[in-house]
């Protein structure tokens, strides 16, 4: 585990305006990988030992946390994240917490996958943050209950060993454990509050479910997908292209800045394994007046493969779900979608099944994982 970087320490209090204007953060690496711990891929925060001031689900809310000076309830400061109360010793002889004492959360991830980094966000906790935090993993299949995850016989991981963290700040943990987890434990010790949690990484989809579905969108990011670059990140993310269900509003898709020169955008993916693709949706919904003019879309078999396009450029319409059946399957590991000259879309789905090699390789890598 690496922090980059580390922002212990208070914040200072609020001073009214701009509550994000002294907030801390830093460019971290591994947001480049998806949030596994996205409610979208139907992550969720099943259970807490305290969230005395505020719930638990606030983890992993996508928005940024909010923060209104004068909201308060009939337990107090009412806070857009998790917090528990504050602990006290056993006697007035002793009135401070032990070393041990600490709060805990457990966190359902929406994919099982390898984490590469972790981000414990305490925007607007400034003077009530944990003194430290701690992370750990663990792979339990099927869909366990709080108290089978807490049970003695379930192993569990350090991810982010106790480190100290800052007040009103993204605290960031690079993550080296080469294995695929399901759940997390998040601990704050000794109390205090935590308002987001990301965790970001690859997933790592079962090959017998892949299986058992026969033909599935490939490209999906819950089913191993993977966005791996694009031209253009200006307003939105190009990992939205790939998330579960319809786009539900303009930012829930891919959109780029305005171009002013005579090039055009693009995003490439890496498939789930090998596979052959048959069929493709590009949807521009909630894209109106910034939707794609055009679009194409190509496929390369490994890393030296040479690009093939299974749909030419053609017309977008905005607002809209446009479906292609290809004349004859395309095998490939990788997808490029090309827009032109500008603009968004929604989502990209690619329809086909894996090959035996894709399907041998992605078993060899679960199995290596401890999937």
């Amino acid at each position: 585990m690496t922090a980059i970087p580390s922002f212990t320490g208070d914040a200072n209090p609020y001073g009214g305006g701009d509550p994000y204007a002294d907030y801390r953060t830093a460019d971290f690496p591994f947001t480049q990988y998806a949030d596994l711990a996205d409610r979208r891929l139907g992550a969720g925060v099943i259970a807490a030992n305290d969230e005395f001031f505020a719930q638990r689900e606030n983890l992993l809310v996508p928005e940024p946390a909010e923060f209104d000076p004068e909201h308060f309830g009939h337990k107090g400061k009412i806070m857009d994240g998790w917090e528990t109360r504050r602990r006290r010793g056993a006697s007035a002889d002793h009135p401070w917490p032990t070393a041990e004492d600490h709060d805990w959360a457990l966190v359902r991830l929406g994919a099982p996958g390898v984490i590469r980094g972790i981000v414990v966000d305490t925007a607007h906790f400034r003077g009530n943050y944990p003194q430290a935090v701690s992370v750990e993993g663990t792979c339990v299949p099927g869909s366990p209950s709080p108290e089978e995850l807490l049970g003695d016989d379930v192993k569990w991981t350090t991810l982010v060993p106790r480190t100290a963290v800052g007040g009103h700040a993204a605290n960031g943990f690079a993550v080296a454990a080469e294995q695929c987890f399901t759940h997390l434990r998040v601990n704050q010790h000794p109390d205090g509050g935590i308002a987001r949690l990301r965790v970001h990484g690859e997933v790592v989809p079962d090959p017998a479910w892949l299986e058992a579905l026969g033909t599935f969108d490939v490209v999906a990011l819950e089913n191993g997908g993977r966005a791996e670059d694009a031209s253009n990140l200006f307003y939105s993310p190009a990992s939205n292209t790939i998330q579960p269900g319809r786009s539900r509003k303009m930012d829930d898709g891919w959109e780029t800045r305005r171009r002013r020169d005579r090039g055009h955008d693009w995003i490439r993916y890496r498939l789930a394994a090998q596979s052959q693709v048959r069929a493709l949706e590009i949807d521009t919904a909630y894209l109106k007046g910034n939707s794609a003019g055009w679009a194409s879309v190509s496929v390369k078999d490994g890393e030296d493969g040479d690009w093939q396009e299974i749909l030419p450029r053609t017309r977008l319409q905005p607002d809209t779900n446009h479906r292609f059946v290809l004349q004859a399957p395309a095998v490939g590991t990788h997808a490029r979608v090309d827009i032109f000259p500008d603009g968004g879309i929604s989502r990209l789905r690619l329809f086909g099944s894996l090959t035996q090699e894709g399907t041998s390789r992605l078993a060899a890598r679960h199995q290596e994982l401890g999937g």
